[in-house]
């Protein structure tokens, strides 16, 4: 891998782990439902107007406006709201991984090597870990809520599979047109219109610094980094290094809030961490070809 693309890609893995502690930014005095709305608004407008939509039925915009907008970012804002660190946040949203082999094995008929096995139980064993041995910064709600988020991220793959799509960037422009209704929907549905008053009421600059670091940097250049990267290296090169989102989440969560892992968590992560690697890492026997057609989604 060329110098220059490596450091674009770790400045995008930096940009991806700080985002979680700008979502709890926004989120810990606002509805979190309707600070991901307006993530989506800022990053769909005005960029739509110059991207051509992509070549496939609206189905598939729609369905991945819903399942990216609302199912992963809308639930893992929740997440952080409901009591669960940023930066434990971002570890488990790693659990991604180990639904993407699932939803491999259900849909694709994919077949789980030993070493993959082995890593979904040494991640599974940590996860379960993480969660017992909290210090405060896990609650059961929270963890409910993301692992909707970790479900929903291998759907989202499935739905670009589906759609055949070659334009990954415009794919993703325009499916995030989609995104804000159904948070909104969602947010008068559990607090009616008065939480749409009183977020407006009480929007201030750190709502502002949220949604915009989480539009821009974040959303539009992370992604357009990110896609061009996919199109020019294997899957099995890029996808470790997204592993290193959760390194950066946890220092910026420490940095910015004093988030800390108990000494048990910290050897859980470590533990889960490990897993993870052992699941990206195939058998050698599997071809570079077949790793590039994993389902998790490429962006953050």
């Amino acid at each position: 891998m060329q110098g220059r693309d490596l450091l674009l890609i770790m400045s995008v893995m930096a940009i991806w782990g700080f985002n979680f502690s700008m979502i709890k930014l926004g989120v810990s005095a606002l509805d979190p439902l309707l600070i991901a709305a307006a993530r989506f608004v800022c990053a769909t407008f005005p960029i739509i107007f110059f991207i051509r939509r992509p070549n496939v039925g609206w189905r598939y915009l729609v369905s991945y406006g819903l399942v990216f907008g609302t199912g992963i970012w809308g639930m893992a804002s929740c997440a952080i709201t409901f009591g669960l660190s940023s930066g434990m946040a971002s570890v488990l949203l790693q659990t991604d991984v180990l639904t993407t082999v699932l939803v491999g094995v259900l849909v694709y008929k994919e077949v789980i090597s030993r070493r993959m096995a082995a890593g979904i139980l040494l991640a599974l064993a940590g996860l379960v870990v993480s969660i017992i041995y909290t210090n405060g910064n896990v609650t059961w709600s929270g963890v409910m809520f993301i692992m909707i988020s970790a479900v929903c991220w291998p759907l989202a793959g499935v739905i670009v599979r589906q759609s055949g799509t070659r334009q990954a960037f415009a794919f993703n422009i325009w499916g995030m047109l989609f995104a804000p209704v159904p948070l909104i929907v969602l947010s008068v549905a559990f607090n009616g219109w008065d939480g749409v008053v009183a977020t407006y009421q009480h929007w201030s600059i750190n709502a502002w610094i949220s949604v915009l670091f989480q539009a821009y940097p974040t959303t539009l250049f992370g992604y357009w980094v990110w896609n061009k990267m996919v199109l020019k290296y294997p899957m099995s090169q890029l996808a470790p290094m997204t592993l290193m989102v959760t390194v950066f989440a946890l220092l910026s969560g420490y940095l910015i809030y004093g988030e800390q892992l108990s000494a048990a968590q910290w050897v859980a992560c470590s533990a889960f961490l490990s897993g993870i690697i052992l699941v990206l890492y195939p058998q050698r026997a599997v071809s570079r070809a077949a790793q590039s057609e994993r389902l998790r989604p490429t962006a953050l």
